[in-house]
């Protein structure tokens, strides 16, 4: 692959890097930055790959205007057995981005032509400033200013994160005056945003049997509820023909993940309309509003090119790793649904998932509803990690030798409650800091089975 308008390749990281990231920035696709790979192509490897990681996040954070935070990856990868660096980088809203100690001016703001970065012109830097994004969250002062942040900082810190007395500032959780900003009020214990989970009984709008509200806490706290509420509904519908027995969810798990969260992140939160989600007989329809980011069209946004409207959100969400990295959430969805399960207007994005069965269904001799009773491996080692004493999230994860929380929700914990075999012992509040689990009595039973066999 060679060097392009979206390609740079360099063997070092050198004093140009904080001009190659400006053109990227500036440029209306966004763009990848390789490091230890020369001109040709040909992977050199980059030494002490971590140590160089956080030099860039560093040098990225402090020398360019406006803050980047949000806008940019950095990834470790390997190429011919040779370790490598690849800087993902988006198309910024606050164009012109400009190298700190140069300015707004000529040496300080760049954009890429071709395969280089070019300085950009007085008009062009005049013209791209009369459009900068000026209603972003991070612009919008908070209607509340006595917010507290309780629940992001635990998030924070099962993370392995310690959110210092500064983290207002390091987050960009302030105006420019230094207030609370909108994306503080969306963070913060208390506020008035409330996502609703919907279901109706039939393919249209006018049986409603079930409403429900995840809200009025931190954004993060309501999107794992919605989450949670979304895998709940998410049951195996089990088809019985005369030669197999075949399990489906009625949405696949990946796909819906990443809508769910692409949804809530990249809603348009200046308009106080939350995004929705509504489950009908037929499908699943979730619903966002501020319609295509601007400067990013429908072909741009199905080949995964990333504006992030909330850059901040967006920040929040990684380093909660609650997003893997900027553009990786449209190829999953397309690799499942198609391009017309996304409906376009001028103000609104809608994703619609066709159920595999109708939600619905009675059971009938062939076709019936249930949850799934296998036991999976990740079970099995869940239940094997309890003795006599409740264990928290964080004593089963470091138990199991697990990082990455979501694949502890969705592939031990949550089917693990689905089935019956552990319980909360705090149910009244699924979030609370002090949660635990134990094993119920099914669980003692199954555990005994298992280690029988052994």
């Amino acid at each position: 692959m060679n060097e392009s308008n979206r390609i740079e390749y360099k063997s070092k990281l050198n004093d140009n890097l904080e001009k190659e990231v400006v053109a990227f920035l500036n440029y209306k696709d966004g763009g990848n930055i390789y490091l230890g790979i020369d001109n040709d192509g040909t992977p050199v490897g980059i030494e002490n790959y971590d140590t160089v990681q956080l030099k860039i996040k560093d040098r990225l954070r402090n020398n360019i205007l406006p803050s980047c935070l949000g806008l940019f990856d950095v990834i470790h990868e390997i190429r011919e057995r040779k370790d490598i660096i690849r800087i993902n980088i988006a198309s910024g809203t606050e164009k012109p981005y400009y190298i700190k100690k140069h300015g707004m001016s000529e040496k300080g703001c760049f954009i890429r032509v071709g395969s280089a970065a070019e300085p950009m012109t007085v008009r062009m830097i005049e013209e791209l400033f009369t459009k900068r994004t000026r209603n972003s969250l991070g612009k919008i002062k908070a209607t509340r200013q006595n917010l507290t942040f309780e629940q992001l900082k635990i998030y924070y810190n099962e993370a392995g994160f310690n959110l210092t007395d500064k983290f207002a500032t390091n987050l960009e959780l302030l105006t420019e005056s230094g207030e609370y900003n909108y994306v503080a009020y969306l963070m913060a214990d208390n506020n008035g945003n409330s996502i609703k989970v919907a279901k109706y009984a039939g393919k249209d709008r006018i049986d409603l049997i079930e409403s429900n509200e995840y809200g009025y806490c931190s954004l993060i706290k309501a999107t794992k509820q919605v989450l949670d509420k979304l895998d709940l509904m998410n049951h195996t519908a089990t088809k019985i023909t005369p030669k197999e027995r075949i399990d489906t969810r009625l949405w696949n798990p990946v796909a819906l993940r990443e809508a769910v969260i692409n949804a809530i992140v990249h809603n348009d939160y200046s308009y106080e309309v939350p995004p929705k989600f509504e489950i009908f007989s037929n499908r699943l329809e979730i619903t966002s509003t501020g319609g295509l980011v601007p400067g990013l069209n429908q072909n741009e946004f199905f080949e995964g090119y990333s504006i992030p409207r909330n850059k901040e959100i967006m920040r929040i969400y990684k380093d909660l790793e609650m997003v893997e990295y900027l553009g990786s959430g449209m190829p999953r969805i397309l690799k499942i649904y198609p391009k017309e399960s996304f409906k376009f207007s001028e103000n609104f994005l809608r994703i619609v998932f066709p159920s595999s069965v109708p939600v619905h269904i009675e059971s009938t001799e062939q076709v019936t509803e249930q949850v799934t009773e296998q036991v999976t491996e990740q079970v099995t080692r869940l239940l094997s990690c309890f003795k006599d004493t409740p264990l928290s999230t964080r004593d089963l994860m470091k138990k199991l030798d697990l990082r990455h929380r979501q694949t502890f929700i969705y592939s031990y914990l949550q089917p693990s409650l689905e089935q019956g075999l552990l319980e909360m012992t705090i149910p009244e509040k699924p979030q609370s800091s002090k949660q635990t689990y134990k094993l119920t009595k099914k669980g003692i039973a199954l555990k005994k089975e298992l280690n029988s066999k052994k």
